[in-house]
């Protein structure tokens, strides 16, 4: 191998956390949500996710520089600042918020697979769950999972970006969709997916697959390349919204799941369109159901003080305890309607402000990041993300509780 590929091979191993937090964020949930959005505003809301993946590469960037900047993990650092209760909070109740997301992953990966096959998607939720507890047994699991977060990101990118290639959108109207408004009666989903795609969860663990990563090296510490991954969610996030815009928005359709868009794709563009949309969802509910369970077991392991280490036991069964209890309500439930996302989506936003302030006072520690501290700007836009989810948790707190 030359040199020059060696670099290339090595460049492109480096951008495995990005990556990892990508994937984990692009799930059955989120694609509902930017399909939902494009299905019922057109374009309109297109501007939203330069806004949420702005804040998203401020925060997950922040987290990289954390893991790089210590071997202590970053609950331990919040355990050392605050107290062995501030960490178990966050530990529970990132545990708790990602094994209510992953009854949708089960529920995705079942149905993408079953409406391209024609047989029950139950069978598959069980296949699927089954497959990634088989990962838990891999030797090194983290090289796994990075390997197969990107072929899976790989797969989601080529099969909406042919699919966009097929529809032909209207290009002055995507222009126009960068223009901010909000769209009467939109402000329940645009606040969803603002919790879904600026995920202060994904930002935070963002640190712990750094260090993961790391361990598996021999020389000095990558440097942080978490920027490449947030920009790929926020490309399939755009996309997405663009052809449900493109496709269902003109036919009044509006979509209550992803698959449904799959079948709206099939009387324009033919079966081949309504596959490859299938195999974009495949692969966000696949890479997000192994991602978000790592993520919940990861971190209640590591405020159970059993450290985050996917080497570790007792991580690997919390993680496969994340897997079986989505799998268990998927099949209880057979299918979440898509107020039920929302409304779990919303709930989620009363936790955010918590962990974000936590990880942008550690961030802000020179003692603690040296080098890596917070430059100006970092606590700037900072500063102005932790307003915007205290803002969104305060008017969600408002709709649910005291309208």
């Amino acid at each position: 191998m030359s040199i020059e590929q060696n670099k290339l091979k090595q460049a492109l191993k480096s951008l495995g956390p990005g990556i990892i937090t990508a994937a984990l964020v692009f799930g059955p949930s989120k694609m509902t949500i930017t399909s939902k959005l494009g299905a019922v505003y057109g374009y309109d809301t297109l501007w939203l996710v330069v806004v949420a993946i702005f804040f998203m590469l401020v925060f997950t960037d922040m987290g990289a520089r954390i893991g790089l900047s210590s071997s202590l993990t970053l609950l331990t650092q919040i355990r050392q600042k605050w107290g062995r209760t501030v960490g178990i909070i966050i530990g529970m109740g990132v545990f708790l918020v990602t094994t209510s997301f992953q009854a949708g992953n089960s529920i995705g990966v079942g149905i993408a697979v079953a409406e391209a096959t024609h047989t029950d998607s139950w069978i598959w939720v069980l296949v699927f769950n089954l497959a990634g507890m088989s990962l838990l047994f891999f030797r090194s699991f983290y090289k796994t999972l990075e390997k197969l977060m990107i072929t899976l990101v790989a797969l989601m990118l080529l099969s909406f970006m042919t699919t966009l290639v097929l529809i032909k959108p209207d290009f002055t109207q995507i222009t126009s969709g960068f223009v901010p408004s909000i769209p009467a009666g939109s402000e329940a989903i645009l606040i969803a997916f603002v919790a879904s795609c600026f995920s202060i969860v994904g930002a935070f663990y963002q640190s712990y697959l750094v260090q993961e990563r790391n361990k598996t090296k021999t020389d000095k510490p990558d440097n942080n390349t978490s920027i490449t991954g947030i920009l790929i969610l926020g490309v399939m996030s755009a996309v997405v919204i663009i052809c449900a815009a493109a496709v269902l928005n003109p036919q009044g359709i509006q979509v209550n799941s992803a698959s449904e868009m799959s079948k709206a794709l099939e009387p324009l563009f033919g079966s081949a369109a309504a596959y490859l949309f299938l195999a974009g969802l495949f692969g966000a509910s696949f890479s997000s159901l192994i991602g978000n369970a790592t993520v919940g077991g990861s971190l209640l392991g590591d405020a159970m003080g059993f450290g985050s280490g996917l080497s570790s036991g007792k991580v690997r069964g919390l993680i496969a305890l994340v897997m079986a209890c989505g799998a268990a309500i998927s099949l209880c439930f057979g299918k979440l309607p898509l107020e039920l996302i929302i409304f779990a989506q919303s709930v989620t936003i009363f936790l955010v402000p918590f962990i974000g302030v936590a990880m942008y006072v550690v961030a802000n520690d020179k003692q603690l990041m040296g080098e890596r501290v917070n430059s100006t700007f970092s606590k700037v836009t900072g500063a102005i993300g932790l307003v915007l989810l205290v803002a969104l948790a305060v008017w969600n707190f408002n709709e649910l509780f005291i309208k």
